[in-house]
């Protein structure tokens, strides 16, 4: 019954998530052809010494083959924006407050504990942002022959897995705001802002640990290594703040 109503709660944020995804996901492998015909005329271009000019030319030098292409676009761009977005809303309401205005008391009346409802939150919440992090990435090599070129799916369970361990630190931080607040926009609102803040600090002072780059395994696309340390530093943090909510959700007074 746990279970059936987490999902209940959660479902229509997770399947619009994972539609959204997988349109991305195939509108990248399609856009690739356009691309690959103007990347000769981008590379051409002066971009200068700027901030602006050596992204732009960081840009041009990553997404020189097909595979470069989808990391760039792709697992950097479009997984770990929307992606992120989506943990946020999974993340929020759902453990003191309820639908239809009864608030949390239908759910504490249940007979379990605080912490299994909890971890059931919890876990239906993470399973769902791991198939929202694989399933849409393991279309990429799916449709790849479609344009004529190939992609590992190696490649797209490496980049789906960082994206969720890594990641996973911001459903935690929004699940752990959600024993707080009592309402929803509170959490997701608190939890986005500091992510952008967070996403502009590493933006400015460039850092291979960054979360960002962690969860877009770019250590992984540059030098074949995976970031092993920045990933058990993201779920040590996961854990430690699914354990805050859960030791703030048992000793909330109702």
């Amino acid at each position: 019954m746990l279970w059936y109503k987490a999902w209940q709660e959660s479902r229509w944020r997770f399947l619009s998530g994972l539609v959204l995804l997988m349109v991305l996901a195939c509108g990248i492998v399609f856009d690739y052809p356009v691309a690959a015909k103007l990347m000769p005329l981008a590379s051409s271009i002066d971009a200068g010494d700027s901030f602006v000019g050596r992204a732009i030319k960081q840009a041009i030098e990553a997404q020189r083959d097909y595979r470069g292409f989808v990391w760039w676009q792709w697992v950097r761009q479009n997984l770990t924006l929307t992606w992120t977005l989506f943990a946020l809303l999974l993340g929020s309401g759902g453990l003191l407050s309820d639908g239809g205005g009864r608030g949390p008391w239908f759910t504490l009346s249940l007979p379990v504990s605080r912490r299994r409802l909890l971890a059931v939150r919890a876990g239906a919440g993470l399973a769902e942002l791991l198939v929202l992090a694989m399933v849409p990435s393991l279309l990429i090599p799916l449709m790849s022959p479609a344009i004529g070129e190939a992609y590992p799916v190696r490649l797209a369970f490496v980049y789906g897995a960082c994206m969720f361990v890594a990641g996973a630190a911001f459903f935690s931080l929004t699940l752990l705001l959600s024993t707080v607040f009592s309402d929803f926009w509170r959490p997701l609102l608190l939890a986005c802002a500091f992510a952008i803040v967070l996403g502009s600090v590493e933006q400015v002072l460039w850092s291979p640990y960054g979360i960002f780059r962690v969860m877009s395994a770019e250590a992984y696309f540059r030098t074949g290594q995976l970031p092993w340390a920045g990933l058990m530093t993201s779920a040590a943090v996961s854990a430690t703040l699914l354990y805050g909510a859960a030791v703030n959700f048992d000793q909330r007074d109702f």
